[in-house]
């Protein structure tokens, strides 16, 4: 069997779960906009299936998905570069899914970390969807043939359950259909932690809004946080070794790093000795710079949400360009009929 050789092609998503951040930002848009300007194509998607795993709200639903779009375009994502896309839009996702359902396997699922901190104790009362969701995230990944994957840290092990299906998949049907997705963790903010707590990872969840910058935060919003977050009374070091045991000054140092693509060392070359004093200025007039644009054009195109939903009305028409052929031969490997066209 000749090895297959795929389109290199970028895949990511992100849940619509309301209230975007600067870690959301650096974690994952401002990676997704650096891949756009590859030479490779890029598939942007806006996860709604996987949010509704857990109740939401219809109203609060529909809201966060324009908004996450709005996130998107306002980062850099570029609808005609990219492809950009609401999940629940392309129905190939969840009809392959349930066929990785099937060839995933119930032991597999268990081992899922994520789904064990998510369900808790009440594993029992937990959605049927909450447990399977990993075998929709491989569908997701694998109905566009996705070479690459950029990912957090908290989702490499739902890239490899992914890779485990695309090869149960190929060896079961003697095929080499769907490629060993890569996942690409890099940088110096793929965590971005709290402003308040540097132990803790930046979340829309935390009750002190001035743990996080949020997307949709001003100028005077995002500077006020950057002076009052929590520090130590130490001068900052001119080498990363020397952050290990300050996680606030590490987190800190990551955002400036990650805002001014920057490696850490490079940040303590010229802040090296400095204090908090002199060092929470400069960053605060850094993410101004970076994020408050992002807010203004966000806030411009919820005022127009029609326009919105017909980019991402184009966006499921060019995916399905993709992902409908792709259905088509899995169907036709599995022994199913096609549907007609």
């Amino acid at each position: 069997m000749t090895e297959t050789q795929f389109t290199p092609r970028v895949f990511s998503g992100i849940q619509p779960s309301g209230d975007l951040h600067l870690g959301n930002y650096l974690g994952a848009l401002k990676r997704f906009v650096d891949w756009q300007s590859k030479d490779v194509e890029t598939v942007y998607c806006m996860v709604d299936l996987h949010a509704i795993t857990v109740w939401q709200d219809p109203k609060d639903l529909m809201h966060s998905t324009r908004e996450l779009c709005a996130g998107f375009i306002a980062a850099g994502i570029d609808p005609e570069k990219s492809i950009l896309i609401n999940q629940s839009q392309v129905p190939e996702h969840a009809q392959l899914a349930w066929i990785f359902n099937c060839v995933a396997r119930m032991g597999w699922m268990q081992r899922m970390t994520q789904f064990k901190d998510k369900a808790g104790k009440n594993a029992q009362n937990a959605s049927l969807g909450l447990f399977a969701y990993p075998a929709l995230m491989a569908a997701d990944i694998l109905i566009y043939h996705a070479t690459h994957v950029p990912v957090g840290e908290d989702q490499k092990q739902h890239l490899e359950l992914t890779r485990d299906i695309a090869a149960k998949f190929n060896h079961d049907y003697g095929v080499d259909f769907f490629p060993m997705t890569e996942p690409v963790i890099e940088g110096a903010a793929t965590r971005v932690m709290s402003l308040r707590d540097g132990s803790k990872k930046m979340s829309k969840s935390d009750p002190s809004d001035a743990s996080r910058i949020n997307m949709t935060d001003d100028a005077d919003a995002i500077a006020k946080k950057i002076r009052k977050a929590k520090t130590d009374p130490d001068a900052l070091p001119s080498e990363a070794k020397g952050l290990d045991e300050r996680p606030e000054a590490r987190n800190l140092v990551n955002i400036y790093a990650a805002l001014n693509d920057q490696t850490v060392d490079q940040v303590l070359t010229d802040v090296g000795g400095k204090q908090f004093g002199d060092f929470k200025p400069m960053l605060a007039d850094l993410a101004v710079a970076k994020m408050a644009p992002i807010s203004t054009e966000m806030g411009r195109l919820m005022n127009d949400t029609a326009e919105i939903d017909r980019i991402l009305t184009r966006g499921s028409e060019r995916a399905r360009e993709i992902t409908s052929p792709i259905l088509r031969k899995t169907y036709d490997i599995v022994g199913m009929i096609p549907p007609v066209v």
